[in-house]
């Protein structure tokens, strides 16, 4: 999202396109080799098979978040699933490999290469003679000189979400054939690669109207081994079916079914046989596993199982060590799973001593009989006097549909930030940013996220690529690791001292009209009567400060045990680019996954470790507005907001947390500059130093006084960050922007604008027979590919799924 209220999906197009997998980051001097950028965290996870084990036909039914309201990739409200369609139906000069790196697709290009750098950069590409489009005609030059026109930023009547890239090209014509195509630049361009992915036909890049409105609902020409076939929006489905001009290897599915399943709805539909393949939760990812190892006590009939929304829960076993879960056996509901076999230390509250949200959890552990009308039809059950027996019988028959079920486990091409605003209030001071930088233990908290759910827990080390990537080098060390004796002197440094005197002044309004609400809630549940949330306030919106009077969260949220764990599988800055997200809403925001929350009891202990005394400067103490979002989803932001705020505390830094709307939280706080601290995720590029300029970029004074920030919502930036941007995306040799890029993060890192944490989680459910997809990972799905194994035949050696 921008600052003139663009959303998150206008961001970054060329890195959803080529990251969507099912629909999303040195020390100073950073020059260091290839070696550098290591592997991926984790690989991939598709249960692979042969092309001669995949049986030929059946349809696979897959969820996405929504229907999509284009299929122009290049349109403001493109999201994950126009991408997920894009790569399906459409060509592609390049994919990315399982590392994230960018790989020629021999399908559409027998080469591209750089011809000429003097005295202008010319790049020629050579198609492959079988390439053509739905209707016959051969893919060529027109198509790319439509796109280039398209793109290029100089006719205003195409309604486009960027151009970068395309603005750099002087022309683009025809070669000495039909199959060859020359791209000459004005200026040099080092991502040239990032171009052309996807090429839409001329058809719907010739002319503004075309481009506006012509994909919007249809795609009549395509170029895939699948084409669009039928769009019913009121069943919520994309149906693409075989393209029988294509010319690659065959698509072995003959149809794929997008179908939009809310999250909260996917493990009943998987259960049901309605879906094969879906992004799911922590919770459900480990209910589903349950049911699959056939653990007993996982009884769907049996008090407890119902928990949550969606198919009756089961259950039982952990998936990772085959141990008793402790979150089963103890109770507790998987918010407050504990990674480490930790618990909490009031989890053995009485009815009478448990707050509302206790008691909700209490209340989704319900049996059958307690279960609404809307959970009985959920559970298959019409009749409101249906039979134990038909309930058991239900139950049993979901539970055999499970055992066919697994989840496919990897890391999304994305990571979580915690942003700091730089524009104002005490963060506008570098030495208090460094300080909140050097408060946070990313170990910890990167453990708190990805453990419970078997992933390596390992902080990312970068703001403009992932492990893997060409890019990518561990530059944190440019700002330093966690020291609380360093960042209480920097707070020193910059006149905090505790002790100081603090004026009275009015409750400050956390963050615009939400905040204000919230600031009513908080008022209500910091009241003497047990911190009891106030009933009137039925939503999760809350607002309530850590470290005030020396008053912290419960000692749970900063002594090691509060270990609860989910996300919001679906948002990333992941739509944009940023991700908060559905692919940052990946759920929700583009690269956020937000929490819920709850009002802080008054009178709790301070964690242990805790600054004694408010600090102060010039009459004010030093507290920071910790926005998240609320809604469904966001269980994992809370515990990381949480955990964060704690470890603030330990150094005199009171965080005062409001949930706001996912609808408000982009639009009227992020891109709005309402907040001080905030979590929400960002896409990782292949191609960094045109994708994530826009988003370290230092803000320009617009003409009416205003700032421009392009996607830098944290308001912090620097003119070195900029030049080497500059430069590296202007260099065409590979070691020198590379080394560029990793120079550029160091001081990215050294500005504490943004403080990388983990990177994302993924989990997908699937068929155990579906092979060749699931947790695609960095790698760009071969939808061609994708099936069912034949009767009697395996998939290849153990997939992480399996181990």
């Amino acid at each position: 999202m921008s600052h003139d209220g663009l959303g998150p999906r206008a961001v970054m197009r060329s890195v959803t396109f080529l990251t969507a997998t099912v629909l999303a980051v040195p020390l100073l001097a950073a020059c260091g080799s290839d070696d550098e950028a290591g592997k991926p965290l984790a690989a991939q996870d598709i249960a692979t098979a042969g092309r001669a084990r995949v049986a030929d036909g059946g349809t696979l039914h897959w969820a996405v978040d929504d229907v999509p309201e284009t299929f122009n990739s290049f349109q403001a409200d493109a999201d994950a699933a126009t991408n997920r369609v894009a790569q399906a139906v459409l060509p592609a000069m390049y994919r990315l490999d399982a590392a994230g790196r960018p790989r020629r697709d021999p399908d559409y290009l027998e080469s591209a290469k750089v011809v000429d750098t003097e005295p202008k950069q010319v790049v020629l590409y050579r198609l492959d003679q079988q390439a053509v489009w739905s209707d016959g005609r051969e893919i060529g030059a027109a198509d790319f000189a439509a796109q280039w026109r398209a793109l290029s930023g100089k006719d205003s009547a195409y309604w486009t979400a960027r151009n970068a890239g395309y603005d750099r090209i002087e022309k683009v014509e025809r070669g000495r054939n039909d199959l060859e195509v020359r791209v000459t630049f004005a200026r040099p361009y080092a991502d040239w690669r990032s171009l052309f992915s996807p090429l839409y036909p001329k058809d719907v890049m010739g002319t503004p109207d075309a481009f506006n409105d012509g994909a919007r609902r249809k795609l009549k020409v395509t170029a895939g081994p699948f084409a669009l076939q039928k769009v019913d929006r009121k069943a919520k489905t994309v149906t693409l079916a075989r393209n029988p001009r294509w010319w690659g290897r065959p698509a072995k599915l003959s149809e794929i079914v997008l179908t939009a399943v809310p999250r909260e709805d996917r493990a009943s539909a998987l259960a049901a046989g309605k879906l094969d393949l879906a992004e799911v939760d922590p919770a459900d990812a480990r209910r589903i596993e349950t049911a699959a190892k056939g653990s007993a006590g996982a009884d769907a009939s049996a008090p407890g199982a119902a928990e949550g929304t969606g198919a009756a829960r089961k259950s039982g076993k952990s998936e990772h060590s085959g141990k008793a879960d402790p979150s089963e056996e103890s109770g507790t509901t998987d918010d407050e799973q504990q990674p480490d076999d930790e618990q909490q230390s009031d989890e053995k509250k009485t009815d009478g001593d448990k707050t509302d949200d206790d008691k909700k959890t209490d209340g989704d552990q319900k049996t059958d009989g307690d279960k609404s009308d809307g959970e009985k039809k959920s559970d298959g059950g019409d009749s409101d006097e249906e039979s134990t027996d038909g309930k058991a019988s239900r139950a049993a028959a979901a539970k055999d549909a499970s055992r066919d079920l697994e989840v496919r486990r990897s890391l999304e091409p994305a990571y979580t930030q915690l942003a700091l605003n730089g524009s104002e209030g005490p963060l506008a001071d570098e030495r208090v940013r460094r300080a909140v930088a050097r408060a946070l233990d990313r170990k910890e908290l990167a453990k708190l996220v990805l453990r419970p759910l078997g992933l390596p827990a390992e902080p990312v080390g970068s703001h403009l690529a992932l492990s893997g990537q060409a890019a990518y080098a561990d530059n944190s060390g440019a700002l330093g690791g966690q020291d609380t004796a360093e960042a209480r002197a920097l707070l020193g440094d910059a006149g905090w001292v505790p002790g100081g005197r603090v004026d009275e002044e009015k409750t400050e309004k956390a963050a615009g009209g939400e905040g204000e609400k919230s600031d009513r809630g908080a008022k209500s549940s910091s009241s003497p009567k047990s911190g009891k949330k106030d009933d009137s306030d039925g939503d999760d919106e809350g607002t309530y400060i850590v470290g005030e009077d020396d008053k912290g969260r419960r000692a749970s949220a900063g002594d090691g045990k509060d270990q609860r764990s989910g996300h919001d599988g679906r948002h990333l800055a992941q739509d944009g680019r940023p991700w908060v997200g559905r692919e940052l809403s990946q759920g929700g925001m583009a690269g956020a996954y937000a929490p819920k929350g709850t009002a802080a009891p008054k009178g709790t202990a301070a964690p242990a470790g805790s600054a004694s005394g408010v600090l102060a400067k010039d009459g004010k103490a030093l507290n920071l507005r910790f926005v998240l979002p609320s809604g469904e989803g966001s269980e994992t932001l809370r515990v990381v907001a949480e955990r964060i705020s704690s470890m603030l505390v330990k150094v005199g830094i009171r965080t005062q947390i409001t949930k706001v709307s996912e609808a408000s939280y982009f639009k009227d706080h992020i891109a709005s500059g309402q907040y001080d601290l905030a979590l929400y995720s960002w896409p990782a590029s292949a191609f960094p130093a045109t994708d994530a300029r826009p988003i370290y970029a230092k803000p320009v004074p617009a003409a009416d006084g205003s700032l421009t920030v392009e996607q830098n919502y944290t308001r912090v930036g620097t003119d070195q960050v900029d030049q080497l941007f500059d430069r590296a995306v202007a260099t065409l040799d590979e070691d020198e922007a590379r080394d560029l890029l990793r120079k550029a993060d160091s001081r990215i890192w050294a500005a504490a604008g943004s403080i990388p944490l983990y990177q994302r989680p993924q989990l997908v459910a699937a068929r155990k027979d579906l092979v060749n997809a699931g947790a695609f990972g960095f790698g760009t799905p071969v939808y061609e590919d994708m099936g069912f194994l034949k009767k009697g035949a395996v998939r290849d050696a153990a997939s992480p799924s399996q181990k």
